[in-house]
């Protein structure tokens, strides 16, 4: 019948014995093995915690939020979702308990129940199986990671729903993934499969058989051990999945088809696809894992104790490398060391080819960020300001350039003398601090003869946006007489989205976040730009210690 909808295949992915196994990695390497078969799919990540969304979560606890084209402030797992597959991830693909809880508790409020009490089974359940529909759409299959750890409390209701899902679905429709940890045991030399044993013991007594069990290990799974685990775990050898480290996370989708689990997959589903095209992954894998000129990245900020704050970012500029045949290594910098000691930036600083300062909320290690900023632009180092970076650096070159003193953003100080940065005229009169700041795609104008321009190639861009502060428009005379550059700007001119410093070899800050559009076989534009200058800077440092006579060109505004 014309208008049909397809029969959506599950496949629901659990965790067992301890958090960060790489559920989300896993799930996403899978997508991109069904993809690369012909498939069309979809990723949801259902996340336990009561908050609504990871919005107003420290990056210490939940790492970084990532933003969708529709404005959601989602799981980090939606950005791994998006990097290793074609979907665009949307509000429809992160449920967390909080949402759920809250939509029910409003159709309560409403009378929509009828009187009935409101029960975790079966209104709770019900409310995710149905997100879950909601978000599906159209496609072959469907991947749904439960976040969390089997045994975690608030994972219940998210794993009674898959339970009930795999049933109302019929048989053949659906499988559960189950990842767990191998452990070595350096003392006995062994691997050791009793925690996988116990957690697959623990997902059985809520009703959930796994049908493939993925094996986090550092050492490979020997025969003998995967029949082990298939005998306690009752599932066949064949469905005991080694997913040893890996040097790099592109390499996982290859390493997961070499032990057979898109076939697995297809199998158990009844699915018959060809097999999958991993070459632009292999050449890609092969270009990260080569031999290759190291450019020193320095992302100077104030999370630098976990990487997972800005693992996007990390992300994008690994993919900027890819196209530009270097190795980048990131070197983390805590900004508010350099508050105390002013002295430490120019030898902390000494060795990198490129300074980056991404966003953030708060005024903890606003200052040192300033400090790294004016070192990058009066030592011609490439310069790269994102979201808070951009507008740090117009409040260094208010006050060191436009002699504006005490430039400041309104965040830090209300009082200041010149505030560059003002909250935005919508933001004023908002008391609630969750999924309100400015918030998904905008478009935005790119002007020619720009940095901006020479990366991009077209006058009209769309990125994604989270944040309240933006460029304070009182100050745009004063600061493009003082040399500053307004490359970018909203379609109707009022907001500042891109400034530049021409005389520079690369100095570019934008109020969006372009990382997250980018992906290790798409390079986002402004990190290919970027990463190509920090390699030029390389290559003239090079040379300067090569031939100590040897003078570096003058740096020009691209055409």
């Amino acid at each position: 019948m014309a208008g049909r909808r397809k029969q959506t295949k599950f496949i629901f992915v659990t965790g067992g014995v301890v958090s960060s196994l790489g559920k989300g990695l896993t799930a996403a390497s899978l997508g991109t093995l069904l993809e690369a078969r012909g498939l069309t799919v979809t990723l949801i990540k259902l996340d336990p915690y009561i908050n609504v969304d990871p919005g107003t979560m420290n990056p210490f606890q939940h790492g970084e939020v990532f933003v969708t084209d529709d404005g959601a402030e989602t799981d980090l797992d939606l950005g791994h979702y998006e990097r290793f597959t074609s979907v665009r991830m949307s509000k429809n693909n992160n449920f967390t308990t909080g949402r759920i809880y809250d939509a029910v508790i409003q159709k309560e409020r409403r009378g929509e129940y009828l009187g009935a009490t409101i029960q975790v089974i079966p209104h709770i359940t019900d409310a995710i199986k149905q997100g879950i529909r909601d978000g599906v759409g159209d496609v072959d299959l469907a991947i749904i990671e439960v976040g969390g750890t089997v045994g975690d409390i608030e994972s219940l209701p998210f794993l009674e729903a898959i339970r009930q899902l795999r049933v109302d679905v019929g048989p053949g429709n659906a499988l559960n993934m189950h990842l767990t940890l191998v452990p070595y045991i350096r003392a006995a030399g062994e691997l050791k499969t009793k925690p996988t044993q116990h957690s697959v013991k623990q997902l059985q007594s809520l009703g959930i058989s796994p049908d493939i069990i993925v094996c986090r290990c550092e050492h490979l799974l020997e025969h003998d051990l995967k029949r082990k685990i298939s005998l306690f775990c009752n599932v066949p050898p064949d469905s005991v999945i080694t997913a040893r480290d890996v040097p790099t996370i592109y390499q996982l989708p290859e390493r997961l088809h070499a032990e057979g689990l898109d076939h697995k997959v297809c199998d158990l589903l009844n699915i018959w696809s060809p097999e999958p095209n991993l070459e632009p992954w292999q050449e890609l894998v092969a270009t990260v894992m080569g031999e290759l000129d190291e450019v020193r990245i320095a992302i100077v900020g104030k999370y630098v104790d976990l990487a997972d704050s800005y693992k996007s970012l990390h992300e994008a500029l690994v993919h900027g490398g890819v196209v530009n045949k270097v190795k980048v290594v990131l070197d983390y910098v805590d900004s508010e060391s350099f508050e105390s000691d002013p002295d430490r930036v120019a030898t902390r600083l000494a060795d990198v080819h490129g300074i980056l300062v991404p966003g953030g909320f708060g005024q903890r290690g606003v200052e040192g960020k300033v400090l790294a900023i004016r070192h990058a632009r009066e030592n011609s180092i490439p310069f790269f300001g994102i979201c808070l970076g951009m507008q740090v650096a117009v409040m260094e070159y208010a006050r060191n350039v436009a002699d504006l003193e005490g430039a400041n953003s309104t965040e830090f100080d209300t009082e200041c003398a010149n505030p560059v940065i003002d909250l935005m005229e919508s933001q004023r009169d908002i008391e609630e601090k969750g999924g309100t700041m400015r918030l998904g795609t905008y478009p935005c104008v790119v002007e020619k003869g720009t940095f901006a321009y020479a990366a991009y190639g077209r006058p009209k861009i769309d990125e994604r946006h989270r944040h309240r502060w933006e460029f304070n428009n009182d100050y745009r005379e004063k600061l493009e007489k003082a040399g500053l550059v307004l490359s970018g700007l909203s379609p109707d001119s009022h907001l500042v989205e891109i400034v530049e410093i021409p005389d520079h070899p690369w100095f570019l800050g934008c109020q969006f976040h372009p990382e997250f559009k980018s992906k290790p076989l798409e390079a986002h534009p402004l990190f290919v730009q970027f990463i190509q200058a920090a390699a030029k800077h390389m290559q003239l440092g090079d040379s300067a210690t090569n031939e100590p006579d040897a003078v570096p060109a003058a740096p020009s505004r691209p055409n």
